[in-house]
């Protein structure tokens, strides 16, 4: 049971530094106001997506008559360009991989006489050309989508309707007013024949272009706002429902475990760009990351501790995918439970730790390398237990043969229950700030000397 992770498997001389966390419970977007515009006719979108949902949401929309970008429940990509809603491409291909990152670029050019060139989809830097719609504008048609006084919005419907907002992380959002460029402006296939990320190569924006790293963490309208924008025209966006927490370094060039949404019971809920688990049934979901040697590190905060959860290790053997009852209950899964510290394993209860309180912070320690793990509250471990020195672990012998080991949580209890996962990119403030020895990662607590962040770049390195 290895899930594919995408990311920051390379040095590319191109490292995008941040992402934008969108979260649809709160509403999250960007907006900014437009002024009159270089082209109403050719136009180009590339960005950089990591899904969190497979619902139908909006990843960019003008208060213009339909101009949107969005995303359909499937995993179908649309494209709507027009007036009236009737211009739109809908592709066949589905993209439904919520723990990659892919690259979206569409191009928009009615002064073409060739309909089939007058708008164009690529993921990955590959055309889109099989379509379960395909509606091109007319040859020279001035979109209202692209005229002055409309409202662009990021992860939002701009333009009627429900606001369908987005469940995603979003990087290098580009938008070129006047130009149709390719993928390659945006990004390259590397040695190994994968889709990377390069410095965008636009000399000239356009009025209404912009560019978004989301290097900022302020939440005005300018240059030190999460939404601001770095192309030399000061098209600075607007955060609505955003906080600092949302900005992460989660990217496509270090992509980040999360939780995985395509392994969890059908009534948990996962949300915070799959980093919140709140649970409606005895079941729990597991990480997108499957750990096979190493030493790695994570947090988690119990917000609402509820009673009867087990934060832990599954390992997938029971051949369900994820705990389908509570972690410790058979040999598959290793557990800690919120109501007294105890530790758990193959149905067989031990003292270790103390219970769990409201918004404690938990650490975790995963040695796969000895096969064991460790678990803390609030800055100190359980029983005197020591990651560094390899002493008084929650339970040794983790390796069971299968090679494979995810960080889960479970709960059988249901009433009350958020705990709100840190991989390295927390989706709760941070009071300190602490990293792991190859600086990534944003911890409340230290990293253990020798252990590290769950993210592609220390996984090529160590895992």
């Amino acid at each position: 049971m290895v899930f594919p992770i995408a990311g920051g498997t390379q040095d590319t001389g191109y490292e995008i530094s941040n992402s934008l966390r969108f979260n649809s419970a709160s509403s999250s977007y960007l907006s900014f106001t437009t002024s009159t515009p270089t082209s109403q006719r050719i136009a180009t979108w590339s960005f950089w997506m990591k899904k969190a949902n497979d619902a139908t949401q909006v990843i960019f929309g003008s208060s213009g008559d339909y101009m949107e970008i969005y995303n359909e429940s499937d995993g179908e990509l649309w494209f709507y360009m027009s007036d009236s809603n009737s211009d739109f491409l809908k592709s066949t291909a589905l993209h439904r991989d919520q723990s990659a990152w892919y690259h979206i670029v569409m191009v928009l050019d009615t002064t073409q006489g060739t309909e089939a060139n007058r708008a164009k989809m690529f993921v990955n830097g590959t055309q889109l050309t099989s379509f379960i719609s395909a509606n091109y504008p007319s040859q020279n048609d001035d979109l209202t989508g692209l005229a002055a006084s409309k409202n662009f919005h990021i992860g939002a419907r701009a333009y009627g309707g429900a606001a369908s907002y987005l469940d995603a992380y979003i990087a290098d959002f580009n938008f070129v007013d006047g130009s149709a460029l390719d993928p390659t402006y945006f990004g390259e296939t590397n040695d190994n024949g994968v889709w990377i990320p390069k410095k965008p190569d636009v000399s000239s924006y356009g009025n209404n272009g912009f560019f978004l790293e989301f290097k900022q963490t302020g939440t005005s309208a300018n240059s030190s706002g999460m939404g601001a924008d770095t192309s030399g025209n000061d098209n600075h966006f607007a955060s609505n429902n955003l906080a600092s927490d949302h900005v992460t370094t989660d990217t496509p060039t270090n992509n980040f475990c999360t939780l995985n949404p395509l392994a969890k019971g059908s009534s948990v809920t996962l949300s915070e760009g799959n980093l919140k688990y709140v649970p409606a049934e005895t079941k729990g979901t597991v990480g997108t990351f499957g750990l096979t040697k190493g030493k790695w590190y994570w947090e988690i905060k119990a917000v609402d501790v509820g009673s009867n959860t087990q934060i832990g290790l599954y390992d997938g053997t029971d051949g369900n995918g994820f705990p389908t009852s509570y972690l410790g209950v058979n040999s598959s899964s290793w557990g800690v439970i919120s109501n007294d510290g105890n530790t758990i394993h193959n149905g067989s209860q031990a003292s270790y730790g103390s219970s769990f309180s409201d918004n404690d912070i938990l650490q975790v320690a995963l040695d796969m390398d000895n096969g064991k793990w460790y678990v803390g509250k609030n800055g100190t471990y359980f029983n005197s237990g020591n990651p560094a020195t390899s002493t008084n672990p929650a339970h040794t012998g983790i390796d069971t043969g299968t090679g494979t080991i995810f960080p889960s949580i479970s709960n059988n209890n249901t009433t009350g229950v958020d705990y709100q996962f840190n991989f390295g990119n927390a989706p709760f403030s941070i009071s300190s700030g602490n990293a792991d020895a190859n600086g990534y990662g944003n911890f409340e607590y230290a990293v253990p000397s020798g252990y590290y962040a769950l993210n592609t770049k220390n996984l090529a390195e160590f895992g």
